[in-house]
């Protein structure tokens, strides 16, 4: 079949295997339910604050493989580092459902599942942009909701099994499932070749001064005054999303007094426009460009925790508007992030350069739900963590002028020894 042709069934491969790993954010269905069962094993009192140190390690130890399996799949192809990650992120999951205590959790879910989704996250994302040079930002947008997808369908699925079967059951049965899921369609995936151009498609010249960010490796990467800006953007922009999609069951609750299964619902809505985010910021970044789409996902993140800020009690019409206003703006982030990368420090190494990017949201997610879990503590209220998260936002704001900054600084710096010799 013809490489242009086949690029298709290996996209839909990687899709379905996101949708897969994505169930990580559907984190906040199991933490109630499982707070309870090892409170009455343990004896201690806890709460799904408890448990929230395992989702911030998922995120916080992906970048390690994102990593390392980047610079496997750069010289080896994904098939075999998507495989190896998928036993491990259906491991991890099914090892949850024998948690005895707060450490075998962080170990099963935090650790071994949060290794398994850097592997599979950073291999299939890169790879398809890749196979995809002429729609960049559409497919990191796909790539990425298949992703956020999983957190509209697994929290039903998951509350479900809970209900009938118990919190163990379910981590156990949809553990053994995304283990057989991905591991059959990693089959699907393959390298694309460093020199593939789609059949009708021809790349775009670049100037002189543009031509730099070509293909750096990552110490290319680092030594660029861009990355540390786009670091901090990625940081700024994550933080918020992170936050409130660790919590968002409890917040439902405790902030507005929805019912366990109505909070359940509330998971879903902020997955849902997670998703559509990605694919719709995806496409428009394709035209009006990646960093303007982050400007604008940078007011969104901040009208949404405003909302959020003044939802109380029975406040559901405002908290809904709120959290799906979350949902939209860190799914652009994350949809337009890996077409980012790649645009500026080129597709060939992206797994790498990606993987080392994602550190950033890595941070988020440990500051993220770490600061709304201290607030509330000394609160009992998350309107102090809103503000904070509020003044994130703003700052990724600026940051997106700052950047404009720096790439107009470097093309002009770029541009002087070419003048001086004319």
């Amino acid at each position: 079949m013809e490489l242009t042709k086949k690029r298709w069934i290996i996209l839909i491969a990687s899709c379905f295997i996101n949708l897969c790993i994505g169930s990580i954010y559907a984190w906040s269905v199991f933490s109630a339910p499982m707070a309870e069962y090892l409170s009455g094993l343990t004896g201690l009192k806890l709460t799904p604050g408890d448990l929230a140190i395992a989702f911030t390690i998922t995120n916080s130890v992906g970048p390690i493989t994102m990593i390392s399996g980047g610079w496997i799949n750069d010289r080896f192809g994904p098939k075999r580092v998507i495989l190896v990650g998928g036993l491990l992120f259906g491991g991890g999951m099914i090892l949850s459902g024998f948690a005895t205590s707060v450490s075998f959790l962080v170990l099963a879910y935090g650790i071994v599942l949060g290794l398994g989704t850097g592997m599979v996250y950073g291999c299939t994302i890169s790879n398809s942009i890749k196979f995809f040079p002429d729609k960049r930002g559409l497919v990191g947008g796909v790539t990425t909701a298949a992703y956020g997808l999983s957190s509209v369908i697994i929290p039903p699925i998951a509350n479900g099994l809970i209900s009938t079967s118990g919190v163990k059951s379910a981590f156990i049965i949809i553990g053994i499932a995304f283990l057989l899921i991905i591991c059959s369609a990693s089959f699907f995936i393959e390298k694309c070749p460093s020199d593939f151009i789609p059949a009708g498609w021809t790349p775009k010249t670049l100037n002189t001064s543009r031509s730099s960010k070509s293909d750096k490796d990552w110490k290319g990467m680092l030594v660029s005054p861009l990355f540390y800006v786009m670091i901090l953007l990625l940081i700024s922009g994550a933080f918020a999303g992170l936050m409130c999609t660790s919590q968002a069951s409890p917040i439902a609750q405790k902030m507005v007094g929805l019912s366990a299964a109505a909070a359940t619902t509330v998971v879903s809505v902020l997955a849902l426009f997670n998703t559509g985010g990605r694919i719709i910021a995806g496409y428009i970044s394709d035209k009006i460009g990646r960093i303007n789409t982050l400007a604008f996902a940078s007011l969104l993140s901040v009208a949404g925790l405003v909302l959020l800020y003044i939802s109380g009690e029975n406040s559901v019409a405002t908290f809904y508007i709120g959290i799906s206003v979350i949902g939209l703006s860190f799914g652009s982030l994350m949809g337009v992030f890996p077409g980012f990368t790649a645009d500026q420090f080129g597709a060939k190494n992206n797994s790498v350069n990606y993987g080392i990017m994602f550190i950033g949201f890595a941070l988020a997610g440990y500051f993220g739900p770490s600061i709304m879990k201290n607030v509330y503590s000394a609160d009992s209220s998350y309107q102090r963590a809103f503000v904070i998260a509020a003044i994130f936002g703003i700052t990724g704001f600026i940051l997106t002028f700052v950047y404009k900054w720096t790439v107009k600084y470097q093309e002009r710096t770029a541009s002087k020894p070419q003048e001086a010799s004319i």
